[in-house]
């Protein structure tokens, strides 16, 4: 199993990215993706996550307070991609930012927990500064 996340950059204040993390190796849809991030000198926070879509319902998203309101995670299934649109972005958004598979509960559990997830990506550089 690989994640591959890109779409990292430099941005100002205000401005918007959007992350991506393609998925490979997974053989169903029946997984959950995470999004973490780690800013310098601190522990890996919670970002967002999305449930697996089952039996044709739309799959769930979920957000740390931090961002809520700000960012929009979504998937698509048939290009095995989890996207993290990130707007009004702030200079306390700067962080190495990691998508992660959650596949013991199939994806139908949402967990903030990093140990629950058991296959990382390489991580994508945030920089928010004017």
């Amino acid at each position: 199993v690989q994640l591959q996340a890109s779409g990292g950059g430099l941005v100002q204040p205000g401005g918007s990215l959007r992350l991506s993390c393609v998925v490979s190796g997974i053989t169903s849809d029946h997984y959950g993706v995470g999004w973490f991030r780690q800013a310098p000198g601190k522990e890996r926070e919670f970002v967002s996550c999305i449930s697996s879509a089952v039996s044709g319902s739309e799959a769930t998203p979920f957000y740390a307070d931090s961002v809520k309101g700000r960012f929009a995670i979504s998937r698509d299934i048939t290009k095995n991609t989890v996207y993290l649109q990130m707007n009004s972005l702030k200079p306390e958004d700067t962080a190495v930012y990691y998508c992660a598979a959650e596949t013991r509960s199939l994806g139908l559990v949402l967990s903030l927990s990093p140990d629950d997830y058991k296959y990382w990506g390489q991580g994508t550089l945030v920089t928010v500064s004017s």
